[in-house]
């Protein structure tokens, strides 16, 4: 690693191998893609927004520019392809990681930037991410540019001049490409502008540079999301509808501030152990169950650091060269970003930009407290320590891969301009399946989670009046989660040559007999046999599905509207290889 143009080779072969790493994990499938990572850009190139009636609850108002791409090379490339080119994309997070270390450990060789590179990417949220919609890997590339930009001018920035400005309105403008792409960047923002207050200027050049980012920031907002913020305004009268709805007043969302904050830290107690809380239990921040060691591990390097401080103050410990102004913007950065997360999120996945960076905030903070070799060992043994934890890791939801990604039966519809379709329930989502209706078809949730107000539950009344019908209510049909891996079962041993004659069947029966595989052989009559799930895997999926439209009809039933009994209809769709049907019931709107 320490050739000249080994790290020049690994900027090409990384973001390879991501992609190759995307291809193995498998299709992306994650609850976010089904409610609106589809649906946004849909609705939008449709022309569908104030059509339809939050059918993506809250979600499907946000800034579809950030999932347009994804949803176009849905639209027209094989699945595996899309999945590969995400993951390369992401992968190129390892190249911006490299160049950072680089600017913070300029007397580092080139073997010790490249591997702190490698354990910054074993991250858990994300290696779960890798090739898939979600957005944080992609806007990553954002904040970590801009925080490149920052350290690569360093000496630009000072003194104030026009190269300052330039420098600092560039990291900017990078900055807010990320926020417009995706408005919970917004941490990294903040962060960013303040620590420039680490520059060494006087207060004043310091508060002009802030000043000139900010600008830049602005820039980058408009550039990425200021159609949208634009159509917002014109539509709901919020240019953030619905959130933030308490300051902008939308007659047709409930005013609230900020909608999701069952992440956030319950007390006092847990704000100010929040990694340790969050490490023990990452439920408590994240859908999944990762696991990860880093952030307590960068939480106390940080403390260790303050503490070293402090003492070297009072003049207790013996005093030390002060640490680089690239490093000391890069530690107020770090520990700003994650003090506004905790306050405004603690979604994990939103820690991604500064998850990758832990490793390097435990490097450093330990050279900057211990003797070289002592910090270089430590640091080693630490960082292996939390990249292995990392292994294996979850991911938000994949499936197997297919020519097409996303596939879905349509019946036809006697008049698509005259009709609605209701969505009653909150889980599983089934906005996505709207991109294979007719544009005309309006779509609407029912008690799903959307902010409602009383002007939403009129403009409601008036679409069911507007439109003549037939009206719809759309289900999620039941289905086994063993289904899938039942079929690769069956898939494998026809491969082998397990089922296609009695002597095959009767070595496929025996090797069930050692290995659970929650599966039985089923003979048929012409001495070939096929596999079923064992009995207590098995689902009545008939049962589910009457549950369901009993739930939902009550649902849609405090809304007016009333399903015609027996008029539900069954249609397959699928994310990938992974099975999702649905139903379709006719229904009627109570006078």
């Amino acid at each position: 690693m320490n050739h000249p143009r080994a790290a020049l080779r690994l900027y090409w072969i990384m973001p390879m191998l991501f992609g190759l790493l995307s291809l193995v994990l498998g299709q992306d499938d994650n609850w976010d893609l089904r409610n609106y990572h589809l649906y946004g850009p849909h609705a939008f190139l449709h022309d569908k927004v104030g059509l339809d009636l939050g059918p993506a609850r809250f979600q499907g108002y946000f800034n579809p520019a950030l999932d347009l791409s994804y949803y176009l090379m849905t639209q027209y490339l094989p699945g595996p392809l899309v999945g590969f080119l995400l993951g390369c994309l992401h992968g190129l997070n390892f190249v911006l990681l490299s160049a950072i270390a680089r600017q913070l450990l300029p007397a580092a060789s080139a073997r010790t930037t490249l591997l702190l590179a490698l354990a910054c990417t074993c991250a858990p949220a994300f290696l779960g991410e890798v090739g898939n919609s979600m957005g944080d890997n992609t806007t990553s590339l954002l904040v970590l540019g801009a925080l490149y930009l920052v350290l690569r001018q360093w000496e630009a920035l000072q003194p104030w001049g026009a190269r300052a400005a330039l420098a600092a309105a560039a990291a900017g403008v990078l900055m807010g490409l990320g926020l417009g792409l995706k408005l919970t960047n917004v941490t990294y923002a903040v962060a960013l502008c303040l620590a420039f207050f680490a520059v060494p200027l006087g207060f004043w050049g310091r508060v002009r540079l802030a000043f000139v980012f900010g600008v830049g920031v602005l820039a980058g907002l408009f550039a990425t999301a200021g159609f949208w913020l634009l159509k917002m305004w014109q539509v709901f009268g919020n240019p953030l509808f619905p959130q933030f709805n308490n300051l902008f007043r939308s007659p047709l969302a409930a005013e609230r501030g900020v909608i999701d904050t069952y992440f956030l830290p319950k007390n006092l107690g847990e704000t100010l152990l929040w990694p340790f809380v969050f490490t023990h239990d990452m439920l408590r921040v994240v859908e999944v169950p990762l696991r990860q060691l880093i952030w307590p591990m960068a939480y106390v390097a940080v403390l260790a650091l303050g503490a070293a401080w402090l003492l070297r103050r009072l003049g207790v410990l013996a005093p030390r060269a002060p640490l680089p102004g690239r490093s000391r913007y890069f530690l107020l950065f770090f520990c700003l970003a994650y003090l506004a997360w905790m306050q405004l999120f603690s979604i994990y996945r939103y820690l991604v930009p500064i998850e990758l960076l832990a490793p390097l905030v435990v490097w450093l903070c330990l050279h900057a407290v211990l003797p070289a070799p002592a910090a270089a060992r430590s640091g080693a043994w630490l960082l292996l320590a939390a990249a292995v934890a990392v292994w294996p890791f979850t991911s938000f939801g994949r499936a197997g891969w297919s020519e097409r990604s996303f596939s879905a039966e349509v019946p036809p519809l006697a008049q698509p301009a005259q009709s609605v379709v209701f969505i009653a329930q909150p889980h599983p989502p089934l906005a996505w399946l709207a991109m294979f209706y007719p544009e005309q078809v309006a779509f609407a949730g029912l008690g799903t989670g959307f902010p409602e107000s009383p002007r939403y539950r009129e403009r409601m009344k008036a679409l069911m009046t507007e439109r003549s019908g037939p009206h719809y209510l759309m289900l999620a049909g039941a289905r086994n989660p063993k289904a899938s891996g039942l079929r690769r079962k069956r898939d494998a041993a026809g491969l082998l040559g397990l089922t296609g004659s009695p002597a095959g069947c009767a070595r496929l029966t025996s090797l069930l007999r050692r290995v659970r595989f929650q599966v039985d052989v089923q003979p048929a009559p012409d001495g070939r046999c096929t596999l079923e799930l064992q009995p207590r895997y098995q689902l009545d999926l008939a049962a589910m599905d009457r549950a369901v439209e009993a739930e939902a009809a009550q649902q849609a039933r405090q809304y007016g509207v009333l399903l015609e009994p027996g008029s539900c209809r069954s249609y397959a769709a699928a994310v990938g290889t992974e099975a999702y049907p649905y139903r379709l019931c006719r229904v009627q709107i109570a006078p």
